[in-house]
């Protein structure tokens, strides 16, 4: 059970909100955790469109997708302390102003580089809105089961709104340029943002200590480097830089958590990893996060590449993921209560993991059942992540929320990040490899025949503009390939995870408690 919070915390409560606000007030936060989270799978399905237009490089394209996951892993834990410091409500209200702006520049990225960058932007206006919506849920309800039901909301908003992403940029894709999968944030952000000023009462920690501008600086610089040598190692060139880059981001993270650890007033509340319940949770959150989103990434253009649907029939394809983390995350607490919270925790990772097997193993060519099977349990997989929740915030005093809601998101965000370049660079070295050999790559002029070899999207457009349905045929095939053995990479990863997880859950913990 949570200790009785101290008078600091008791402070950072501000006063006490009825019922029906305190329910009003977790909807707001809902309705900004939606967009978020529409945000991180709409543009799933907007790539192949931009794919077409832009025509980014393979590193080009993984920075699209990955920045935006990296930015917010790197900026979580300032803006967590800084919405401690400063007060979350403030802090909450900023990120939507950004993350609307960031949305409207996007007409004006003509090229790869602009999208990155509008990417970043709404990367930092995620980081000031997804920690501050966990922590104030926390510091909102004292009663653990209202504490337990509000964040169960808060798991469900974030599957249904991966859930809406896929459908509703398919949809705008079917009508619109790609550039409307972004500007669809707008109307969307300034409702949470009418809502936010009308609904969530201010809140920060009464005493919370100096704000560590040098311990943010490295934790950002950190993961970025982590994330960019482990691109470089994927592209099998340039090894000098990628081993400079890990050692830099060995550093940066070593001198980040020493700072922490040794300071009265850290940034982040690293001592919460010496709670068993709250690791598990962490580690959990990480593994499953990697594999969805990195699976989702690459079945939604195995799903318009090269099995023919329309970007509105692969987001009505990509819903089983979705539909089936809501039903998990329903069932996931009644579950531990008669199971134990370590059997649902550590099963998460390991249905996933079986979800990734399906699409490494089905025999035959890779059909629409298959992948439609793999969805399902990948999506199942995670619903446990709501008991994980529930570990970790439970686990860490009432002052110390903002800590273990930066930490939870960061977990989810750089697992994303990580999933995205892993599993991609899997893919794409497998992809390269097998398209290389296809007697249709030699019938494209050298320049067409490389931008085909970077990507599935490229290799589509070359055989269009080639008129060689050939090429387009061998590289779906290819691509194929590359998805399953990115499944089989993904499925040990993950099945490592479980068993980590249920060494390191309690094992009589239960849900309630």
């Amino acid at each position: 059970m949570t200790a009785p919070a101290s008078s600091a915390a008791s402070r950072d409560r501000g006063p006490a909100l009825s019922r029906g606000r305190r329910w009003a007030a977790t909807g707001a936060l809902a309705a900004s955790l939606l967009v978020v989270a529409m945000d991180m799978t709409v543009l799933n399905i907007a790539l192949p469109a931009l794919t077409a237009e832009l025509r980014p490089t393979s590193v080009q394209l993984l920075w699209i997708v990955d920045v935006y996951s990296l930015v917010l892993a790197g900026l979580l834990v300032p803006c967590a302390a800084l919405a401690d410091r400063w007060g979350r409500r403030r802090t909450l209200l900023l990120g939507y102003g950004l993350f609307a702006g960031a949305s409207l520049l996007v007409p004006a990225a003509d090229a790869a580089p602009g999208v990155i960058a509008v990417r970043a932007l709404l990367g930092v206006g995620g980081a000031m809105i997804l920690p501050t919506t966990l922590s104030m849920i926390r510091v909102l309800f004292t009663d653990p089961a209202e504490r337990a039901t509000a964040l169960g909301v808060w798991a469900a908003v974030s599957g249904l709104g991966a859930a809406a992403g896929p459908l509703v940029g398919g949809f705008l894709l079917q009508h619109f340029p790609w550039q409307a999968a972004f500007l669809v944030n707008v109307p969307l952000i300034l409702v949470a943002l009418v809502a936010g000023l009308a609904l969530l009462p201010e809140s920060r920690v009464a005493e919370p200590g100096r704000w560590d501008a040098r311990a943010a600086v490295l934790a950002l610089a950190g993961m970025v480097l982590l994330v960019w040598a482990v691109k470089r190692f994927g592209e099998g060139n340039g090894p000098t830089e990628a081993w400079a880059a890990l050692a830099g981001a060995g550093v940066a993270l070593t001198w980040f958590a020493r700072r922490c650890l040794g300071r009265a007033d850290p940034l982040l509340e690293l001592r919460l990893f010496g709670r068993r319940p709250f690791t598990a949770g962490i580690v959990a959150a990480l593994g499953t996060t990697f594999s969805m989103v990195g699976a989702m990434l690459l079945l939604a253009q195995w799903l318009q590449l090269a099995d023919g649907a329309s970007p509105m029939a692969a987001g009505v394809r990509l819903l089983p993921v979705a539909t089936a983390g809501v039903a998990a995350s329903l069932l996931a607490p009644p579950l531990a209560r008669l199971l134990g919270a370590r059997t649902v925790l550590a099963a998460g990772p390991a249905v996933t993991g079986t979800g990734l097997l399906v699409l490494a193993l089905t025999p035959g060519p890779l059909a629409l059942p298959a992948v439609l099977t793999a969805l399902t349990l990948i999506g199942a997989g995670t619903g446990s992540l709501a008991v994980g929740s529930a570990l970790i915030m439970s686990s860490a005093p009432e002052e110390q929320a903002g800590s273990a809601g930066a930490l939870e998101e960061t977990s989810y965000e750089l697992g994303a990040a990580l999933g995205v370049a892993v599993l991609g660079t899997v893919a794409g070295q497998v992809y390269r490899a097998r398209l290389a050999h296809t007697p249709a790559l030699h019938d494209a002029p050298p320049g067409l025949a490389a931008q085909a070899a970077e990507s599935l999207g490229g290799a589509v457009g070359v055989a269009d503009r080639l008129a060689l349905p050939r090429l387009a045929e061998q590289a779906a095939t290819a691509f194929t390939e590359a998805l399953r053995t990115a499944g089989l990479v993904g499925a040990v990863l993950m099945f490592a995870v479980a068993a980590t997880v249920f060494a390191l859950a309690p094992g009589r913990r239960s849900a309630s408690d």
